[in-house]
């Protein structure tokens, strides 16, 4: 009787202290990251009092609100989700295809869309990914595609080789003959578009851009496209926010696709959506409905072909940003940052400054610093040394994407964070005078962009012009908030 009684009260034992592991785990688990991790938490604060610090102008960047970066950070993330909403390959996802679904309804209620004829995936991880997907579901290896050329302003995802490699993977898959634009005016050559495409006969053409700073004929190139029989897809990863706004024309009325990135414009988290046509596509002579045949080839392209399960923490914070997008005061957001990059061109111009096409219709200008003999590689570090972020950029004519003359200028986060007109022209001040440092420092550095480079970074303290810039630069920016960081 002993001896059993001496069992029982080590089992008893055993299972106090495996109590005790769970609890010390479940404790360790639910740690805050300042307490769990201060290197990583440190991290974390030296890039927010960066961004506070600091003057965004990198065209492709923004701030989300802190109820989008709420949602990221959820128990949505646990969750895999391989598959469509009712047809998941893993269980447990009653919780998932809703937030899968709603996702979807407002991404076209956000762009005014009929649910009979659009439909729309919210899986892709990135906009690279969602141009992949539609070439992925419409061709085959080897078909033809044109976008716009990549040194003229157009996006690595819609192909760029030279004469010694394939710079991008869509190249290496797809056979890619871009469309330019004429280097005089700046804007696309619609007309060389249309002349090469009748030659081409691509399979898919795409209407979009990265540093373009003017609105798309999208209803010229569809007219393209169908003359070719060609699908149309329209990138409108930096313009989404505008569209989604109804400030600037929407692709939407003329395109078979529709590919964007959720984190640009349109103020959301990392991600991406792809639109597509659905429904009657025409009549034949004969009165017989023909239908598009796309979304099962998107779908299937997404899983199983590119892609594993989705990210549902992200999709949970993408439809966040749809129901915000679909507010009064978005549109307000969306004006304004049309004002700001207006803003920015004008006073541009009146210090002497070339712009590509001479002023912008959107949320961008693209600079070509050739006039001032300047390029855009040093500028982009000068002015990083003064907390001044902007992209290097090519031009119409330049021969190295390494040296480029331009440089690309967002008004996108700055508009977030509150600036208007009168702070555009501040900011442009503050870049004017970054450009005349740059000859004063080459004559120390060296005639070389690495020893320019080289030497500004070793060396920045010890020029008193950057130095008082940097520190006008840092008083200005802390002026005006960044959503969600309070340091």
């Amino acid at each position: 009787m002993k001896s059993f009684l001496s069992k029982i009260q080590k089992c008893k034992n055993l299972v106090s202290q495996n109590q005790y592991k769970i609890s010390v785990n479940a404790q360790n688990l639910n740690q805050v990251l300042s307490e769990k991790d201060p290197e990583v938490f440190d991290i974390i604060h030296k890039e927010g009092r960066r961004q506070i610090e600091g003057i965004n102008l990198i065209a492709s960047e923004n701030h989300c609100s802190k109820a989008v970066l709420d949602a990221l950070g959820t128990c949505m993330n646990q969750k895999y989700s391989e598959g469509l909403p009712g047809k998941r390959f893993q269980v447990g996802n009653q919780h998932i295809d809703e937030n899968e679904l709603l996702c979807q309804q407002r991404a076209l209620e956000t762009f005014r869309l009929n649910p009979e004829e659009w439909g729309v995936t919210v899986q892709p991880y990135s906009g690279a990914i969602s141009n992949f997907i539609v070439y992925t579901g419409l061709l085959q290896p080897h078909d033809r595609i044109m976008g716009l050329d990549l040194p003229h302003g157009g996006h690595l995802s819609h192909g760029y080789q030279t004469r010694a490699r394939k710079v991008s993977y869509v190249s290496s898959f797809f056979e890619v003959n871009p469309y330019r634009l004429n280097e005089k005016t700046g804007l696309i050559d619609y007309d060389r578009l249309e002349e090469n495409a009748k030659i081409y006969n691509p399979k898919v053409i795409i209407a979009g851009a990265s540093a373009y700073a003017r609105l798309i004929d999208y209803k010229r190139i569809a007219s393209v496209a169908e003359e070719c029989g060609a699908y149309l897809l329209a990138d409108m990863a930096h313009l989404s926010g505008l569209v989604a706004a109804n400030v600037i024309p929407s692709p939407f009325d003329h395109c078979d696709l529709v590919s964007t990135t959720t984190h640009k414009s349109l103020r959301g988290p990392r991600g991406a959506l792809v639109f597509y046509r659905r429904g009657v596509k025409k009549v034949d002579k004969k009165g017989n409905k023909i239908m598009y045949d796309i979304e099962n080839k998107i779908n299937k392209a997404v899983y199983p072909m590119l892609q594993g399960g989705p990210h549902q923490h992200s999709i949970a914070a993408i439809s966040l940003a749809l129901k915000q997008a679909q507010t009064p005061q978005y549109k307000e957001y969306q004006t304004q940052v049309l004002q700001n990059s207006k803003a920015m061109a004008e006073s541009l111009l009146k210090r002497n400054y070339t712009l590509v096409s001479g002023g912008t219709d959107n949320h961008l200008v693209l600079l070509d610093l050739r006039s001032k003999n300047l390029d855009g590689a040093r500028m982009e570090t000068l002015l990083e040394l003064v907390n001044i972020y902007v992209n290097k950029n090519t031009v119409p004519g330049d021969k190295s994407a390494l040296i480029p003359s331009g440089l690309r200028l967002g008004t996108p986060a700055l508009t977030t964070r509150g600036l208007v007109e009168k702070d555009i022209d501040q900011v442009v001040e503050f870049i004017d005078r970054a450009t005349h440092l740059v000859p004063q420092i080459s004559k120390q550095s060296g005639s070389k962009v690495a020893e320019f480079k080289s030497w500004i970074q070793a060396n920045s303290e010890s020029v008193p012009e950057l130095v008082s810039l940097r520190n006008e630069v840092i008083q200005f920016s802390k002026q005006f908030q960044v959503p969600a960081i309070d340091w």
